[in-house]
């Protein structure tokens, strides 16, 4: 526990340290407020009314209102008790949102009305209470009483919808992928790592209603989702942003438009990692930096995926010899990764002598939020300032705009059944707040044991990032320590990793465009599912759209309580199929066996073969595709690109897209042409397709062209039935056709 207690003991001290001198945000207060300061008050009537263009100004008393109206579904809303406006974060965390919405006011008599072409915001007068409206008149929130404040915190209270659910505040431990109502969550450091703590925290909260809510500061907040909901910030002022949405990915994106886009991490970030102190260990004893090299070698002799090692990371652990260590990795095919114990000032050169990853335990333990913010921008842009690759980050403690530059870790944690139990709600959780790489070492850091090491593997190969920390429990944490069977039952489950990187890079994409994580509550994709938001579905998660993960968490052989939602759900190792929604329970799962479900209508990019780094890859490698037919059409867009430089921020990738149609004469596959180009791009390779159907075909044509017996195999064992193909090299800027016809 010592890493723990060292942590704990310095973030301690530095805060003793701050408090006689910081308010919540770190700023100075002058003097103790006097008693009259420390009474609760409420806004009271609205004593005068202006405008200039997209914003607008209250008076109520001493105190004062803006409304800003900074895109057409985005409204700010801010409240100065005494009249003055200030903003701790300035531009650390909202981006510039483009020129804003035209807009419009009215006077109703009890109330203004201020309006952008999505939203109206209703600013009763007496006494100034706001209530916020879709253009089309139907309701989002509205104020029970106005805004509250007194020395140290302001307050909202909001009525609350008779089915309405709420999720977010960043990284809850134990919690978040199912609703908070009912709840009161905390945001803001607390140094628990465990159940219950909430690292990584974020001021954000989402409404099944339709709309989200960031709290533009770095102080603490509470927020209660009783009747009413009441959210608090510790500090003298109010100011929130509140967006709108349809649906819950809109509010998700919709925010991080505001925030920032979560970052596209490198392929090599989306490999497993392994960390360790490989100079003045004290737990292991003296060794050499280079020493990190036999240990990548572990991983290349049992054909093991590595895709990159922190090879300083313990306190006082230092580094030596950073470029030959840089050049061994490389030549085992994995990036090297520093701790940042030292603080940030030598990141130039050690990017210059390879470093590309960045774990910055020590950049949480300082003057707030904004210390922890800027330490992972700093980092991101010091890899970039210094190579052409990209930014990747690692980070215990963040605030909202983390998710741009780097993986929000959840800790130093102890391996256990427990830890596996309550971790499992939690990354998916963070993903409703934006935070799309959120992860915890494998096992823990501490304790472990063979079983917990495998099950908890197994279900983190289906978060986008995961690492491995050695050092500080009794026995190192690489995958291969306790030996067979724990040894093959790893690897399994590592490699379908690397070949599943193609999909998972594909939802990487698509949460740097949209803001919408890849590890997914249920309630995200099935808001209007009632057991989505329950403790039915708290102990399982989404992997992109199609894979439905329910571990292992306890020493048990057998799974209950699966909820799989609508849809037609499919075994991945039996084949059996089940129709949603429906609870399976007594489903037999061997310490080898993961339970995990697709989702009828997937089509999912594969890289087959077996290899353990995407660098495996060569120009004539295949693509494979896992097709499991659903009523009518599917489709997935495959996303490529170098996988490592920042290119494809300027054009250079590529998108494919599989199209699928099930009809009565049988299934159709349409392939398109790769559109788009980047470095190292395939100018042809071979397609393997595997089609779920659980019958054989009665013919199989490719582009229009009937393939004989020996070209195409039915295999009623493979998982209850799949049908075979593979086509030789075909360019892959031209489509392709095939058909299993009855």
């Amino acid at each position: 526990m010592r890493r723990f207690r060292c942590r704990t003991a310095l973030a301690a001290a530095l805060l003793g340290l701050l408090a006689p001198l910081a308010g919540p945000s770190g700023t100075a207060r002058a003097q103790v407020p006097d008693q009259k300061e420390q009474q609760e008050r409420t806004v009271g009537d609205v004593t005068g009314f202006s405008t200039a263009g997209p914003v607008f100004h209250l008076r109520a008393g001493e105190a004062a209102a803006r409304v800003t109206f900074v895109a057409a579904d985005t409204v700010r809303v801010e409240l100065a008790p005494d009249g003055t406006f200030t903003d701790p974060t300035g531009k650390d965390i909202v981006l510039p949102q483009g020129p804003p919405p035209p807009t419009r006011w009215r006077d109703r008599g009890d109330r203004y009305e201020l309006s952008s072409p999505a939203l109206t915001l209703r600013a009763y007068k007496s006494p100034l209470r706001f209530a916020l409206h879709r253009a089309d008149g139907s309701l989002l929130w509205a104020e029970t009483k106005g805004l509250t404040w007194s020395a140290d915190r302001t307050v909202q209270t909001l009525a609350r919808g008779a089915a309405e659910q709420f999720y977010g505040a960043g990284m809850q431990n134990g919690r978040g992928n199912t609703s908070h109502r009912g709840r009161t969550v905390e945001v803001g450091v607390d140094y628990n790592w465990d159940d219950g703590g909430h690292p990584n925290s974020v001021p954000f909260y989402l409404s099944s209603a339709g709309y989200g809510v960031y709290r533009n500061t770095y102080a603490p907040n509470t927020y209660s989702f009783g009747d009413p909901v009441t959210t608090t910030a510790r500090e003298r002022r109010f100011d929130a942003y509140y967006v709108a949405g349809r649906t819950p990915k809109e509010v998700v994106g919709r925010y991080t438009k505001l925030t920032g886009r979560p970052f596209l991490p490198p392929l090599y970030g989306l490999e497993i990692g392994d960390s360790d102190c490989y100079l003045h260990n004290k737990n292991r004893g003296e060794r050499r930096t280079l020493d990190a090299l036999k240990v990548a070698d572990g991983y290349v002799e049992r054909d093991l995926p590595l895709g990159w090692m922190l090879v300083n990371d313990g306190y006082g652990c230092g580094y030596e010899n950073l470029a030959e260590v840089n050049r061994g990795l490389a030549g085992r095919k994995a990036a090297m990764g520093l701790w940042t114990e030292d603080g940030l000032g030598k990141l130039a050169d050690q990017v210059k002598a390879g470093q590309r990853v960045a774990k910055l335990d020590v950049a949480w333990v300082g003057d707030g939020y904004k210390f922890a913010l800027d330490g992972c921008k700093d980092a991101y842009r010091g890899i970039e300032d210094n190579s052409d690759a990209r930014g990747f980050t690692w980070a215990p403690e963040s605030w909202a705009g983390a998710q741009r530059c780097g993986v929000q870790w959840s800790g130093d944690q102890k391996g256990s059944w427990e830890y596996i139990r309550w971790q499992i709600p939690t990354y998916a959780g963070a993903t409703m707040s934006g935070l799309a790489y959120t992860t915890g070492d494998v096992d823990g850091i501490f304790g472990g044991s063979p079983k917990t090491y495998v099950r908890d593997l197994q279900w983190k190969a289906f978060l986008p990032a995961v690492m491995t920390m050695d050092g500080w429990a009794p026995s190192d944490k690489q995958p291969w320590r306790y030996g067979e069977p724990y040894t093959s039952v790893n690897r399994k489950y590592l490699k379908l990793k690397e070949a599943l990187l193609p999909y998972m890079y594909s939802y990487a994409a698509e949460a740097a465009r949209t803001g919408v994580g890849p590890v997914r509550p249920l309630a995200l994709e099935y808001p209007g599912d009632p057991k989505a938001a329950t403790e039915a579905a708290k102990y399982e998660f989404l992997s992109g759209e199609y894979f439905l993960v329910a571990p292992v968490y306890r020493d048990s052989e057998v799974r209950d309580g699966i909820y799989l939602p609508e849809g037609t759900w499919t075994d991945y190792w039996t084949g059996r199929r089940y129709e949603g929604p429906t609870t399976v329970d007594g489903y037999r799962a061997p310490l080898d066996t993961l339970p995990l479900f697709v989702k009828a209508g997937a089509n999912i990019p594969m890289w087959p073969g077996g290899i353990r780094s995407h660098r495996d890859r060569t120009a004539g490698s295949p693509l494979a595709w896992d097709v499991y037919p659903a009523a009518g059409t599917s489709a997935f867009t495959l996303y490529e690109d170098d996988g490592v430089t920042r290119e494809h921020r300027t054009g250079a990738y590529a998108e494919q897209t599989l199209t699928t149609r099930t009809t009565d004469e049988g299934v159709t596959l349409e392939l398109g042409p790769s559109r788009g180009t980047f470095r190292g791009k395939q100018a042809e390779r071979p397609y393997e397709f595997t089609v779920h159907t659980g019958e054989a075909p009665g013919r199989v044509l490719l582009d229009g062209r009937e393939l004989p017996a020996g070209q195409w195999s039915y295999d009623p064992a493979d998982r209850g039935g799949v049908v075979h193909v593979t086509t030789p090299a075909r360019p892959t800027d031209r489509p392709l056709s095939l058909v299993l016809a009855h």
